[in-house]
């Protein structure tokens, strides 16, 4: 694939382990994975307590995400890489949250932990203890993230698209929410309107994304083309980010964001409308 800007290697990522100014970062739901093993050098993020603001579900505040890159070791200048389990969604969500506060070189090592371990690479636990750098975020890139209020005026926009990127079941409301998962909405369906495309048709079965013809046709096979304002939603907005990773980074679409109320927020909003 020729988005080398945006996408990295297990070679790549092998030859620049050492070097200083690129930092990995595993970013999984929680810490667990990173600490039974990880790439060496990585640093480790938790999705849930160091991306979000658990009080108030949103994302990090400017404050709290600038003290989580400084302690990590990062300055404004640092090339990031990432990579995390479940075919990085977490990754992807990261990603999405560097690019909305600003951060110029961000890249996601293709296939993630899953190719990096099938491939038999380098595993540690020894945790690295950087330096705290200087980092500054400087302001937001708004046009990344929606909200609920963006999409109800233009639902029926020919202007428009809307991509669910959850399973076939839980678009037409046969489940809540993937099994084991606890973070529900009160009804099943979809956003009336949206093509559902799941995230994992992007990928191959090693995790790489797949190439960028394979994925213009499947985008633009259900109608999401790049002369329309695009924005994806999945159930908490991770595997969302991994489609708005597709379209934005590799695609490279003009306008596309990312919804992260996703179904837990419109699922449980009063009167909103919902098909199945």
């Amino acid at each position: 694939m020729s988005n080398h800007h945006v996408l990295v290697t297990t070679d790549w990522a092998e030859d620049h382990l050492d070097d200083e100014d690129v930092r990995f970062v595993e970013v999984d739901v929680n810490t667990d994975a990173y600490d039974s093993n990880h790439i060496p050098g990585a640093v480790g993020w938790n999705w849930k307590t160091q991306l979000q603001d658990q009080l108030r579900r949103t994302i990090a505040s400017k404050e709290n995400f600038e003290k989580l890159l400084q302690h990590s070791g990062i300055t404004n200048d640092t090339t990031i890489v990432l990579y995390g389990d479940n075919n990085n969604w977490f990754a992807a969500w990261a990603y999405w949250l560097l690019k909305y506060y600003g951060h110029e070189d961000v890249r996601i090592l293709d296939g993630g932990r899953k190719k990096w371990e099938t491939e038999n690479r380098e595993l540690t636990t020894d945790v690295v203890d950087y330096d705290t750098a200087d980092y500054t975020i400087s302001g937001e890139n708004k046009k990344y993230r929606a909200f609920r209020d963006d999409i109800e005026p233009k639902l029926n926009s020919s202007d428009f698209g809307l991509v669910d990127v959850r399973s076939p079941d839980e678009f037409t409301g046969k489940i809540l929410a993937p099994p084991g998962l606890n973070e529900l909405s009160q009804r099943p369906g979809h956003i009336p309107g949206a093509s559902n495309i799941p995230w994992s048709k992007a990928v191959n079965d090693d995790g790489t994304f797949k190439s960028e013809e394979e994925l213009k046709k499947l985008y633009e096979g259900e109608g999401i083309t790049p002369d329309k304002e695009i924005i994806a939603y999945c159930r908490i907005g991770e595997r969302s980010a991994h489609s708005w990773f597709v379209l934005n980074e590799l695609l490279e679409y003009p306008n596309v964001r990312n919804y992260d109320g996703s179904w837990t927020e419109w699922g449980n909003l009063i009167d909103a409308p919902i098909e199945r």
